[in-house]
């Protein structure tokens, strides 16, 4: 019997952590509760953690900070808990490589089927490693996947390869919005049809994550992303991914 999903909700509200770890407990998760960064840093550290909830406003050492350093030496996914109306923290946390967020309050079933989202997205049933991101080559011979001006999208492993094999790190949020281009090149696509063949979510008045992301995308894969060769800015339309698209499959 393989494992249960072990979740870390990181949050210094002792109710809030007494209730996810009873909901998600009851929905067949592991659940453990970390209420600053120093007991986040510690779990990480010494448990097989599978994804991150972590809540942006920590005593000491903030959550964006804590996320920093989670995107430096790890892998693992993170929904960021912010509070309403916050879009200023949520744009910060999107943009260090947050994979998802839900604004207080929040239903635990949304906080669920996201975390659910996230995991589904990312492959992640064995729990991803804490190491650096490695950049090793990578061999394409073995490689199911989508091929755009020399650079690589393996769908089968999820992992974008530079135009020299190079392996690029890369959240499963990039990686999702990756795809949508990939999927519909030569295509104008608006925000919201971003939004939701990425995330499967309906943007409202004021969502920038399409924006953050895109952002993020262009900064590794764009010789100049001010001047952006792949990814282009359709004004009044949304964003188009300007080169032809090849599939490639193993033998």
């Amino acid at each position: 019997m393989s494992s249960p999903v072990h979740v870390l909700v990181v949050d210094d509200d002792s109710q809030i952590g007494e209730l996810l770890g009873q909901f998600l407990g009851s929905e067949g998760f592991q659940v453990t509760l970390a209420e600053d960064g120093a007991a986040m840093r510690r779990v990480v550290a010494e448990e097989a953690i599978n994804i991150v909830v972590l809540d942006l406003m920590l005593p000491g050492e903030d959550g964006l900070s804590l996320l920093r350093h989670l995107r430096v030496t790890t892998t693992l996914p993170v929904i960021m808990l912010t509070a309403m109306g916050s879009e200023a923290d949520r744009v910060a946390g999107l943009e260090l490589g947050a994979d998802d967020y839900l604004a207080k309050p929040f239903s635990t079933r949304e906080l669920l089927a996201r975390i659910k989202a996230v995991l589904r997205r990312g492959g992640a049933a064995p729990p991803p490693t804490t190491e650096a991101p490695n950049r090793e080559q990578h061999d394409r011979s073995l490689t199911d996947g989508l091929e755009f001006g020399g650079w690589l999208l393996d769908t089968r492993r999820r992992k974008l390869l530079s135009p020299d094999g190079v392996l690029v790190e890369m959240t499963s949020g990039e990686f999702d919005l990756l795809l949508a281009f990939l999927q519909h090149p030569q295509q104008v696509l608006t925000r919201d049809q971003l939004l939701d063949l990425a995330r499967g979510r309906v943007a409202g008045p004021l969502d920038r994550t399409i924006d953050v992301q895109v952002g993020r995308l262009r900064r590794k894969v764009e010789i100049d992303p001010r001047n952006p060769e792949f990814i282009k800015t359709v004004r009044g339309g949304g964003y188009l991914l300007a080169t032809d698209v090849r599939r490639i499959r193993s033998p």
